[in-house]
């Protein structure tokens, strides 16, 4: 039942699913660069352990996509907050920032077969991008230098990325996108932050105050977790440390 009522999504929302998927390519050709030419020196898994260690790291960002925290007091009731980003993040600390993107993309592929979408895929997307716009940079910079403190300078540069470009972003191109694809007059999502902070005015406002905030402490949760982890999880599954 998912499974069709995802491809009727799929048809009504094309253009939207295109600009997803070429989003995606472009995202997987500046990590693949980056590897190229910043880590020549890492050392590669066999292609059959690559994909096993991804598809489980996939799979467990997969499952926390369905534990969904909603911040009231930040933002309206559609902006939840998820931990899918941790399995992700470790990944990418792992394996490289090319497997990171391709991770966060089959951890929304696999949530949208199992659950379909609310949001006409633009939550989805959001998730991604955003997603993303931690776990590359944050994987570029510790895979050129393997240790604790460049990890925890990579965490920090992630999330002011993603606190940055989530904000930019949703004022640009989602919120207008789910007013469109969703059906729902753009003043009224408006209305619904301005119900949480009374300073929101317009986008712009709302993603200053309400989604800024939001990706903020997403990302020092999300960091203050995959800290402690990633080095555990390595070691216990045989990755290279």
């Amino acid at each position: 039942m998912n499974l069709k009522k995802l491809l009727s999504d799929f048809r009504e929302n094309i253009a939207f699913v295109l600009v997803i998927v070429g989003v995606f390519a472009g995202l997987a050709l500046v990590a693949w660069l980056c590897e190229r030419f910043l880590m020549k020196d890492r050392r590669k898994l066999t292609p059959a352990r690559y994909v096993a260690y991804m598809a489980m790291f996939a799979a467990l960002a997969g499952a926390l996509m369905y534990i969904e925290i909603p911040m009231v007091f930040l933002a309206p009731d559609f902006y939840k907050l998820d931990f899918s980003e941790i399995p992700v993040l470790i990944c990418a600390f792992s394996m490289g920032p090319t497997a990171g993107v391709v991770c966060e993309f089959l951890k929304i592929m696999l949530k949208l077969l199992l659950k379909g979408t609310t949001t006409a895929f633009v939550g989805d997307f959001a998730n991604f991008a955003v997603g993303c716009s931690m776990v590359l940079p944050a994987s570029v910079i510790y895979n050129t230098r393997r240790t604790f403190k460049r990890a925890v300078v990579a965490l920090v540069a992630g999330g002011l990325a993603m606190t940055v470009f989530g904000s930019l972003f949703n004022a640009v191109y989602l919120i207008p996108a789910f007013a469109t694809l969703y059906g729902v007059p753009l003043e009224t999502i408006i209305a619904m932050a301005q119900a949480v902070n009374s300073h929101v005015s317009s986008v712009t406002t709302m993603a200053a105050l309400c989604v800024a905030p939001f990706n903020l402490i997403k990302a020092v949760l999300v960091s203050l977790v995959t800290l402690p982890l990633y080095k555990r999880v390595k070691k216990l599954v045989r990755l290279d440390a």
